[in-house]
């Protein structure tokens, strides 16, 4: 069986004027995160974790923030077609482990609905996806409130063809 992990970073800058959307799900705030999209850290991170595992290249290549068909885009919808090319590379989900650096706000309360909208997008049970949050202790920009970070692992694996799928 062929079993791939793939690792995946992102950060953005805090800002007001701005939504916070954190596993696609809208996080009352006074700042939300600046972005060519809707910033949604996680999702992104996720995103080039699976694009790292069955070798897509990154979201960046893929959808380009110069590309004004990306502006304000939901980060959900990229993420179900970064799904929809792993799939066609014969790929699914093992599991997916995804960690938001944040000094605030507190996520916690709004993480079973970001596990739940993660799993639904990536075609799998919600008991494969696990996210987390922690903070900097007041360190470096996300520790001064300047930023969110996040960071996603994900493995997949090579569906197995069966005779009744041919």
């Amino acid at each position: 069986m062929d079993f791939r992990v793939g690792l995946g970073y992102d950060v953005h800058r805090l800002c007001e004027g701005r939504k916070l959307i954190m596993g696609g799900v809208e996080i009352p705030f006074e700042k939300g995160l600046l972005g060519h999209s809707d910033a949604d850290v996680l999702i992104h991170a996720i995103m080039d974790a699976i694009t790292g595992a069955c070798k897509l290249g990154d979201i960046g290549r893929l959808f380009p923030d110069d590309d004004p068909e990306y502006e304000g885009a939901d980060s959900r919808i990229l993420l179900r077609r970064v799904v929809d090319l792993m799939h066609k590379k014969g790929f699914v989900i093992v599991n997916i482990d995804g960690c938001i650096v944040a000094q605030r706000p507190k996520m916690k309360d709004y993480i079973p609905e970001m596990e739940k909208n993660i799993a639904g997008d990536v075609n799998t049970d919600v008991e494969r996806i696990n996210i987390k949050a922690t903070t900097e202790e007041g360190l470096g920009f996300t520790g001064s409130g300047e930023g969110i970070a996040a960071q996603a692992v994900v493995m997949v694996k090579k569906e197995e063809l069966h005779c009744e799928n041919l």
